[in-house]
């Protein structure tokens, strides 16, 4: 029984208007109705033509745009789907969306139904879809190039290579199974299915050994500014936002919940969390905010910590150990500019060995030439003022250095998301249980196992069909003839 005709559906796929141009997208069987009923004319397939948009029941002119076509398959989605270059203006948009909803068998589109029909018709793998949704989500340099590696195929095509190769490798150990009366099969060995299953393992184990980059690259560096009330911390937060996030108080306690604030330093993303100052309080209010800030501080990637550069050293150290030992902890002496005669350390001597030929600040050598937890993570810290600015450009500048060797690292990796990790795993130790010693005796538990790596893959890019293995061995031995 042939299975009933899709909805047809369609949207806007362009950004919120007005804009200079809005883009209305058709996708589905009556996607060339719905185009001839608007424009009275079927345009050349994948060619822009210049058209008169009306509406489908009183024939009235909404605009004059752009119509493109692009028949089934060699489509986006895979289906018919028809394009309209309208002019962006909300009267134009609503108008078109109006008519399109009045022509039978159409219906607007639910979120993410078009790249879902893609991946239906075989356009998208399962990681591939996550790539485009993370190119549209990207907020900085490092996140595009990331996004678009895993849209154009990066983990996709090899998790496919991978996968073909072990259903290779399981149709050669369920062909001696099932067919062991047949002399060619007989003929064979496991030795090439093992082969294959071993070459497979190192690959994934090789992919696995990534540290996690695309995960904390995907998330961001997160850096949480904690330290005693009143050390401008919320000061600090709007001088390296460039804008007023956080209120600013002379009063102790003023923030009480944590605040998040999303940037691109230097093309890596950053999430900056300005905490309530910590310290013991009756007040149930700041006492929770307190509890927050300890918390968001224990599962940050880094702390600043902050202090008033006014404060005894015993007493600073006293409260920077209260931030738990989890993420590392940058010393953070602020307020230099109220200091008397600065006695300790100042940044001339942080800085001296980053001056370049031309006396600009080299953060990346400094980083390279000085060990970095000496620089940042010692008794002497950063020295800075962010009233003034006085010692901030060095403390952006090595931020934006400890962002880029915690989030780029290394060679651009092929795991963005943990759901990557859990499958890549799960395959992996299939494969090593597969090689087992007990495993290998046992051609029907070795098949189990190679089965179940598969599987793990299947589900990485979205493709799992049991009918591939019949597939191969029909191809390769020729049974049933």
């Amino acid at each position: 029984m042939p299975e009933p005709a899709r909805d047809t559906i369609f949207a806007l796929s362009s950004g919120r208007p007005p804009a200079a141009i809005g883009v209305v997208r058709i996708s589905g069987p009556r996607a060339g109705d719905a185009l001839k009923a608007l424009t009275g004319k079927l345009p050349c397939p994948r060619a822009a033509e210049l058209v008169r948009v009306r509406d489908a029941a009183s024939r009235d002119v909404i605009d004059q745009a752009l119509a493109v076509w692009f028949p089934a398959p060699h489509s986006e989605t895979g289906e018919d789907v028809a394009e309209l270059q309208l002019h962006g203006g909300r009267a134009v948009i609503a108008a078109t969306l109006a008519s399109l909803g009045r022509i039978q068998g159409l219906r607007p589109a639910e979120a993410g139904e078009f790249t879902r029909r893609a991946f239906e018709n075989g356009k998208l793998d399962l990681t591939a879809v996550e790539g485009l949704a993370d190119l549209v989500m990207a907020e900085t340099e490092g996140q595009r190039r990331q996004a678009l590696r895993q849209l154009q195929g990066a983990l996709g095509k090899r998790g496919e290579g991978w996968r073909q190769g072990l259903i290779e490798a399981l149709a050669l150990v369920e062909a001696r199974i099932d067919f062991s009366e047949e002399t060619e099969v007989l003929g064979s060995s496991l030795v090439p299915a093992l082969a294959i299953a071993r070459e497979v393992e190192a690959e994934i184990a090789a992919a696995l050994a990534d540290g996690g980059r695309g995960e904390r690259l995907r998330e961001g560096l997160i850096v949480a500014i904690a330290g005693p009330p009143n050390a401008g911390k919320s000061t600090l937060l709007n001088r390296i936002a460039r804008r007023e996030v956080a209120i600013v108080s002379p009063y102790a306690g003023t923030t009480r919940d944590v605040i998040e604030v999303h940037l691109d330093l230097d093309g890596w993303p950053v999430t900056l969390l300005d905490t309530a100052g910590i310290r013991e309080t009756d007040d149930p209010v700041e006492m929770e905010g307190v509890r927050r800030a300890q918390a968001r501080a224990e599962t940050a990637d880094l702390v600043l910590w902050v202090v008033d550069a006014r404060e005894r050293w015993q007493n600073r150290a006293k409260s920077a150990g209260k931030a738990g030992n989890g993420p590392p902890k940058w010393l953070i002496h602020n307020k230099t500019d109220l200091v008397e005669g600065k006695t300790e350390r100042n940044e001339s001597e942080i800085t001296s060995k980053a001056k370049n030929e031309n006396g600009s600040i080299s953060v990346k050598n400094q980083l390279r030439e000085t060990n970095e937890s000496q620089v940042n993570k010692d008794d002497h810290g950063f020295k800075i003022s962010a009233v003034t600015g006085e010692g901030f450009d060095v403390l952006l500048g090595c931020l934006a250095a400890h962002a880029e060797a915690f989030l780029g690292g290394g060679e651009p990796t092929v795991i963005t998301r943990q759901r990557h990790r859990y499958a890549l795993e799960e395959c992996l130790a299939a494969l090593r249980r597969a090689q087992s010693g007990e495993v290998m005796k046992h051609e029907d538990l070795l098949a189990i196992e190679l089965r179940i790596a598969a599987n793990a893959l299947g589900r990485l890019i979205g493709r799992v069909d049991v009918e591939d293995i019949l597939d191969v061995i029909f191809r390769d031995f020729c049974i049933g003839k």
